[in-house]
C-alpha cells in the first residue's frame, strides 16, 4: 500500500516517518452546497420583502433576518419639515432641500436627456459619412443647382464657366460632360433648375438673365431696360447687374430675379420682350433700396426680398405696390443679405445676413426673430441657408480668409436653434449649400473652386451612389486599318503623265534650272536687289567708310613719330614744359635708346 511504502522509505531514510496526513477537500460537493444555500438566502429574503411591501407582518421576520448575512440596516431618517419624504429611500436629505424640488430636478434631466436623444436622432439623419470632390476650377463656385430628379448637378463660378455633371454617365474619374461660358466675362451668381427640371435659369453679374436647356443651349435672354428712364417701372428690364433669381415652384414658365436697380421682376419664359411684373423695395423714408437676394414662398403666392439697408420685404404675388409683409431692421443696415428661404411647411423664413448671424422668423409676427444664431463669418454675397428635407435642420455654410482656417457646415435644430453638428469642408470657404430632398446628399460649393458631395450609403438616393461605384473608362486605342488601301489620284491611263523616254535630257534640264541643280547664288555687284545687299552697300557713304577704315596699319618708329613734333612743342609751349619748368634744367633732351631697348620698351 502507499502508507506501507512511506514508512519504508521513511526506515530507510533514518526518520519514524513524513508526519501528519494532508486533508482532501471535494471541490465540485463544496460549490453545489453553496449554490443551494444562496439560493434559499435569497428566496427568503424576497419573500419577506414583498411581505412587507403588502403591510402583513410575519413572525418568521426575525428567524429570516438572523438568516441575512451583512451589517444591519440603518433605520430611515427623514428631513425636518418633510412629511412626504417617508418613502424616499436613502441617506437623509439636506436642510431646506425637499422632495419637490428633487422631482422637479428630475423632471429637468429627464428633459436634457430628451433633447440630447432628440439631438442624437437628428444627428442621425445628417448624410456625411461619405463625400466626393468635384474639381470646378481654381476659383470660387457661386452657383449650385441640381434637377427635381437629381440626376444632373451644375456649377458655375467666379471663373464664369457653368458646369455641367451627369451622376449616371460619370464614372470614378468624376469628370463634367460639359462647359461653356453663357454670359461671356460676368460671373456666375445663381443657377436653378425650373420645377420640370428642362430648362435652367443663370443670372450672371450683367442685366441679362439667361435660360438655358439641359444641354446648355440659349432658351431665352432677358432684354435690357433703358437706363436713361427715372421710374424703373416704365422700362422693360432691368439695367443694372443681376444679384439674384428663382423660379416659381407651381408655375413652370415664371421666374424671378433682381438687381442693382433697386427692382424685383417677374419673367415669363414665353415673353422675353418685356418683364411681367416689377416689384420696388423702398426704404422708410420711400428711397430705392438695392434688393440682395430674392426667392418666392413654397406655394409661390407671396415674393420675398432682402435688400442693402438690412430690411426683409415680402408682397403678394398679385399686388405689386405695397409690401404685405416688412421687417426694417431685420439685419445691420449696409450688409448683403446673402439669402433667404422658407421652410418646407411655408411657416418659417430663414435668412443669412452679411452682419454674420442666421436668423428664423415667422412671418405672422415680423417684428421679431424667433432665433437668432450669431458668429457665423460670411464674406461672400451669396452664401447659402437650407432647411434639410424633414425640416428639422437648418444648414449654412462659413468663411474663412486664405489660409486661416476650415470653412464649415454648421447645422442648427429649427425649434430650439442649438448648434447640433458642423462638418469641415476644406480650406476655403464654404459658400453654397444644398440639400436636396430626394437624394438626401449635400452639395457644397468652395471659394477654392471645388463642389463637394456628401451623402450615406444607406441613408441617400442614387445621385453620387451612382458615380463612385463605375470603374475608370480606358483610354480608347487609335483604330487601325486591317488592311491598308493606297489611293492613287491618277491611276486611269487618261490623267497619267507621259513618261520621259530618254534621261539626259530631263538631266541637261535640271542642270539648266538654277532651284533643282542648287545652283548658289552670285555675288551682288552695285546697288543691292532682291533682297540682298552688295558688297558695298551700293551707296557713296558705304564706299568712303569702307576706303576711310580700308588699311589702318601704321609701320613708321613711333619715337620718329613723337619727335616729329618736338619742334612745335619747343617753340610753343602748352600742355607738359609749364609744368617742369620750374624745377628742371633749361635744356631738355629726350634720351637715346639702342634698337634693342627700343623693342623692349615697346
Amino acid at each position: 500500500s502507499k502508507g506501507a511504502s512511506d514508512g519504508d522509505i521513511a526506515a530507510i531514510m533514518g526518520f519514524s516517518g513524513f508526519g501528519k496526513k494532508a486533508r482532501t477537500f471535494d471541490l465540485d460537493a463544496i460549490f453545489e452546497q453553496t449554490r443551494r444555500t444562496a439560493i434559499e438566502r435569497s428566496q427568503k429574503a424576497l419573500g419577506v420583502f414583498s411581505l412587507r411591501q403588502q403591510g402583513i407582518s410575519s413572525d418568521s421576520d426575525s428567524d429570516s433576518d438572523s438568516d441575512l448575512v451583512g451589517p444591519p440596516v440603518p433605520p430611515q431618517l427623514p428631513a425636518e419639515g418633510d412629511e412626504d419624504d417617508d418613502d424616499l429611500v436613502g441617506p437623509p436629505l439636506p436642510p431646506g432641500y425637499s422632495g419637490r424640488m428633487a422631482e422637479e430636478e428630475e423632471e429637468d434631466d429627464e428633459e436634457e436627456d430628451g433633447m440630447q436623444d432628440e439631438d442624437d436622432d437628428v444627428m442621425r439623419k445628417i448624410p456625411d459619412t461619405h463625400e466626393i470632390t468635384l474639381q470646378h476650377g481654381t476659383k470660387t463656385v457661386s452657383a449650385l443647382g441640381l434637377d427635381p430628379s437629381g440626376a444632373r448637378l451644375v456649377t458655375g463660378g467666379y471663373d464664369y464657366d457653368v458646369k455641367f455633371w451627369d451622376f449616371a454617365g460619370m464614372d470614378a474619374s468624376l469628370q463634367a460632360f460639359r462647359s461653356l461660358q453663357p454670359c461671356e466675362c460676368h460671373q456666375i451668381k445663381s443657377l436653378q433648375y425650373s420645377i420640370t427640371g428642362d430648362v435652367i435659369l443663370v443670372v450672371a453679374g450683367n442685366a441679362q438673365a439667361k435660360v438655358l436647356d439641359r444641354d446648355g443651349f440659349q432658351v431665352l435672354e432677358c432684354v435690357k431696360g433703358d437706363q436713361y428712364i427715372v421710374d424703373m417701372a416704365n422700362t422693360k428690364g432691368h439695367t443694372a447687374m443681376l444679384n439674384c433669381g428663382y423660379w416659381h415652384p407651381k408655375i413652370k414658365e415664371e421666374f424671378l430675379t433682381c438687381s442693382n436697380d433697386g427692382t424685383v421682376r417677374t419673367w415669363d419664359l414665353n415673353s422675353e420682350k418685356k418683364h411681367k411684373a416689377v416689384f420696388k423695395p423702398r426704404s422708410q423714408q420711400g428711397k430705392r433700396v438695392t434688393p440682395t437676394c430674392c426667392t418666392y414662398s413654397r406655394d409661390g403666392k407671396l415674393i420675398a426680398a432682402g435688400c442693402q439697408d438690412g430690411t426683409i420685404q415680402i408682397w403678394d404675388r398679385n399686388l405689386s405696390v405695397h409690401t404685405k409683409f416688412h421687417c426694417r431692421q431685420a439685419h445691420v443696415p449696409g450688409t448683403d443679405t446673402s439669402c433667404i428661404t422658407f421652410s418646407y411647411d411655408g411657416t418659417t423664413l430663414a435668412s443669412r445676413g452679411g452682419d454674420d448671424t442666421l436668423k428664423t422668423w415667422d412671418i405672422r409676427n415680423f417684428k421679431k426673430p424667433l432665433n437668432v444664431a450669431s458668429g457665423l463669418t460670411n464674406f461672400f454675397p451669396m452664401t447659402d441657408c437650407s432647411f434639410s428635407p424633414d425640416d428639422q435642420l437648418l444648414v449654412t455654410g462659413t468663411s474663412v480668409k486664405k489660409d486661416e482656417g476650415n470653412g464649415k457646415l454648421v447645422f442648427f435644430n429649427r425649434t430650439s436653434f442649438q448648434k447640433v453638428y458642423e462638418i469641415e469642408v476644406a480650406n476655403a470657404s464654404a459658400v453654397r449649400c444644398l440639400w436636396h430632398p430626394k437624394l438626401n446628399q449635400i452639395m457644397v460649393g468652395t471659394s477654392n473652386g471645388l463642389a463637394k458631395v456628401y451623402y450615406d450609403p444607406v441613408k441617400s438616393q442614387r445621385g453620387a451612389k451612382l458615380c463612385v461605384v463605375k470603374s475608370k473608362r480606358k483610354e480608347k486605342q487609335a483604330e487601325t486599318l486591317t488592311q491598308d488601301y493606297i489611293i492613287t489620284p491618277h491611276a486611269l491611263p487618261m490623267f497619267r503623265e507621259a513618261r520621259q523616254r530618254s534621261t539626259r535630257k530631263q538631266l541637261e534640264k535640271d542642270r539648266l534650272d538654277p532651284v533643282k541643280s542648287h545652283k548658289p547664288e552670285p555675288p551682288v555687284s552695285g546697288p543691292g536687289r532682291g533682297g540682298r545687299v552688295a558688297a558695298h552697300g551700293g551707296t557713296l557713304s558705304s564706299f568712303i567708310v569702307k576706303n576711310i577704315a580700308l588699311d589702318k596699319t601704321d609701320d613708321s618708329n613711333p619715337r620718329e613719330a613723337i619727335l616729329r613734333h618736338a619742334k612745335e612743342a619747343s617753340e610753343d609751349p602748352y600742355w607738359i614744359a609749364p609744368a617742369y619748368a620750374k624745377y628742371q634744367t633749361p635744356e631738355r633732351l629726350p634720351q637715346q635708346r639702342s634698337t634693342e631697348d627700343r623693342y623692349q620698351l615697346w
